[in-house]
């Protein structure tokens, strides 16, 4: 007897316009914003307003080349489908465990910085056994949320997005008249080596537009709507992201070491009001992101159980709540467990080393998913072709070449472990389909 497909059919489709921005916005702005302009501010100085306008250019290659391919699909799984109809399960496989993996490390991530912002309001949260606590349960609450349907987790990712824009737009406006526009325009350039490794920290920031891709099979016309959607929402993003540093780095250029440098600017604008404003946005922030995360993250092993690459325990969809409840709980599980072993800053980086390697995969896959696939008439379109895609590639390949060995290594032994996996999946279905 045939192991029977699990189906797309079995989802929901109730994600709309709105809900695929939010999605990529909140899957983009979480926990990197709020630390990173420090980072950027001790690496480039007045320099750094343009670091992250070249971040910008090269996320939006990467996001036109991947608008291009979703404008091909409708169903769950974004980067694992466009991979594996390029160059079949194996890599469609290794691109989901990637992703998942980088996904997983960034709630992690997530769930540290969170407790040690709480920490500064009350002491016991930094260390010892009210940490642990205080971080399992921060990603229990969003796993619940998540597991209990994806309207309650949309409804929780849209209040979250209001509340976390909310201070960063008054922080904007309120630092722009302060912003040293002389200064950042004649800052000294950095040479090539630190400037590389100062854009790979700040991709963090970048990272996570792919997720509205993800949710596909529970979205409404997803071939005309995400493209389109996904490019204004980074471009908006890049935007604001540029205006945050203007203003970071011109009123705090002696915040390169801080740990909280957008509270301080805050209460350096706006006084005591506004470092808490900005406090309670980095609380919701990495909240609305770890939400998304958790609301993402889960589809990736339902998508890998529904082409028969994981067991089929990770697909089972509740029938009342129409979620992937098993794959979410344990992605819940896996993100505690991570986030008890290690600390932000290696989290992040191997978080970024990761998703621009499934990048990779994805722009490559986008030469034959235009030869194999029918067009249609109102489908997403790159101008120039295959100019842009090209120009991502290059990119994406040079910041790659600035990371460690150690992140090289880690995603090698990633995917050793995932090939191990592949093996004894496709060896059960295959035994299972010749009954």
């Amino acid at each position: 007897m045939n192991r029977p497909l699990i189906s797309d059919s079995l989802l929901r489709r109730e994600i709309g316009k709105i809900g695929i921005a939010t999605i990529a916005m909140n899957g983009v702005i979480g926990s990197g914003i709020f630390a990173l302009p420090a980072v950027a501010i001790a690496q480039a100085g007045y320099f750094s307003p343009w670091i992250f306008v070249l971040c910008g250019i090269l996320i939006l290659s990467v996001a036109l080349t991947l608008a291009r391919v979703a404008s091909f699909f409708d169903i769950t799984g974004g980067p694992i489908v466009y991979t594996t109809h390029a160059f079949g399960r194996y890599v469609g496989f290794q691109t989901g465990l990637l992703i998942y993996l980088s996904r997983v490390a960034a709630i992690a991530a997530s769930a540290n910085l969170i407790v040690s912002h709480a920490a500064t309001i009350w002491a016991p949260l930094a260390s010892g056994g009210a940490r642990v606590a205080a971080m399992a349960a921060f990603v229990s609450l969003a796993t619940i949320l998540n597991a209990a349907g994806l309207r309650a987790g949309m409804a929780g990712v849209y209040t979250l997005s209001i509340l976390k824009l909310a201070p960063l737009f008054l922080l904007i406006l309120i630092g722009l008249p302060s912003v040293q526009w002389g200064l950042v325009a004649g800052a000294g350039v950095l040479k090539a080596a630190p400037l590389g490794q100062a854009m790979l920290i700040m991709m963090y920031a970048f990272i996570g537009f792919e997720f509205s891709l993800i949710s596909a099979g529970e979205t409404r016309n997803a071939r005309a709507e995400i493209p389109k959607v996904l490019v204004r929402t980074v471009l908006a993003i890049a935007f604001f992201y540029t205006l945050i540093q203007l203003v970071a780095v011109s009123v705090g250029p002696d915040l390169g070491a801080s740990d909280t440098p957008l509270i301080e600017i805050a209460r350096r604008l706006i006084g005591p009001l506004g470092a808490l404003a900005l406090g309670l946005g980095v609380v919701f922030s990495i909240g609305g992101s770890s939400l998304t995360s958790l609301l993402t993250a889960p589809r990736l092993t339902f998508a890998l159980s529904r082409d028969g690459s994981l067991p089929a325990w990770f697909g089972k969809v509740n029938e009342r709540s129409g979620a992937p409840v098993n794959s979410i709980l344990f992605c819940g599980v896996l993100s505690i467990a991570m986030a008890l072993g290690e600390n932000y800053v290696w989290l992040i980086i191997l978080s970024t080393f990761i998703r621009l390697l499934t990048y990779l995969l994805c722009i490559a896959s986008l030469p034959i998913i235009e030869r194999t696939m029918p067009t249609q008439p109102e489908q997403f379109k790159l101008p120039g072709g295959l100019t842009i895609p090209i120009v991502g590639f290059v990119l994406t390949i040079w910041l790659i070449g600035q990371s460690t060995a150690k992140n090289v290594f880690i995603a090698s032994l990633m995917i050793v472990v995932g090939t191990i996996m592949f093996w004894f999946s496709r060896r059960k279905v295959d035994a299972a389909g010749s009954l």
